[in-house]
């Protein structure tokens, strides 16, 4: 340990012994030839002399927390293989805000559709509620300079896999689908929830997810790569926030409208669309069809322009967070 602090030491003084000499004029001794080998040298001393000065005296200092460094550059002989390049890890904890991502554009995702209905009590169809919310939804966010693409424009059937191919397509910023939900068992319920990726040990919410991901159009050999998704840090923790803004404004807007509305909280579950997707995204029930008074409200245009316009809220907000950060300086 004294020998390669001694040596990095003498490399250190000779290195910073040239570099003065060329600053002042004087090359280094057997250097001392002509003025194109000065200026030569004077190019090269700024080029690698002053890093490797520099380079040298940090790793000759403690690294802050006690610890001296033992880094010691040696060159490889000549003709030896070069060494691999160290594995680049994401760091953890990564924060996407640090990097000022901004929202431009989101893909909705209305659920259901075609041959599947979704939810259907008191002559609602959950695949009409979600289409009809999703179009308007579009119209308020493009009023706000937002790009959407919907995944279905019409009663179409889609797997889920489509809409996840879809939604990658249009490397969007965000994804939301919206749904309505189902809880026959117990009549007085009515409420809204939004999900972000995660996983669950809730009943209730594993059931949910069942039901959902039925048909999704993957196959066993996708389920690995499934799995990954769900462990995706930056998105999950960035789709919380989402889903928790939503959320905020589907209750603090419906809830004028209808008074008794439950807020049934923000939850993790493995929806596919939510793992396969490629970027934030949320899964929102903006209702409770299998509520008698909550399915008269969702027959009535005014009611899903409000449920729209609460979703329009809670994505802007979340967008604003993103395209304008507070700033960090005192």
């Amino acid at each position: 340990m004294a020998t390669t602090g001694r040596l990095k030491q003498s490399i250190l003084k000779d290195a910073i012994r040239e570099n003065v000499d060329v600053i002042e004029g004087r090359l280094p001794k057997g250097l001392r030839r002509s003025h194109r080998v000065r200026r030569a040298l004077f190019r090269t001393s700024v080029l690698i002399v002053v890093p490797l000065a520099l380079f040298l005296s940090i790793n000759a200092l403690t690294t802050g927390r006690g610890e001296r460094t033992d880094m010691l550059v040696v060159s490889a002989p000549r003709g030896a293989p070069a060494a691999p390049a160290p594995a680049i890890n994401a760091p953890n904890g990564l924060e996407p805000s640090l990097f000022r991502l901004e929202v431009r554009s989101v893909v909705i995702d209305p659920g259901h559709g075609g041959t599947d209905p979704g939810a259907t009590a008191s002559g609602v169809a959950e695949k009409d509620v979600t289409l009809d919310v999703a179009r308007r939804l579009r119209d308020l966010l493009v009023a706000r300079k937002i790009a959407v693409s919907l995944t279905r424009e019409g009663d179409s059937t889609l797997s889920l896999k489509d809409r996840v191919i879809f939604a990658n397509a249009r490397k969007a910023d965000l994804f939301v689908s919206i749904h309505v939900n189902s809880l026959p068992s117990v009549k007085d319920k009515r409420g809204v929830e939004t999900y972000f990726l995660g996983t669950t040990t809730d009943p209730h919410v594993q059931q949910l997810a069942g039901d959902e991901n039925r048909s999704s159009g993957y196959t066993m050999a996708d389920f690995r790569r499934l799995l990954e998704g769900v462990m995706a840090d930056a998105r999950q923790s960035e789709s919380r926030k989402f889903a928790e803004s939503v959320q905020g404004g589907l209750v603090t807007s419906l809830r004028p409208v209808v008074p008794r509305l439950q807020d049934r909280g923000v939850r993790s579950a493995p929806f596919v669309v939510l793992i396969a997707t490629e970027m934030p995204g949320i899964l929102a029930e903006v209702s409770t069809v299998s509520n008698d008074e909550e399915a008269r409200h969702l027959k009535d245009s005014g009611y899903r322009q409000q449920i729209a316009r609460a979703l329009s809220n809670g994505i802007l907000a979340y967008a604003e967070a993103r395209n304008h950060p507070p700033s960090r300086r005192s």
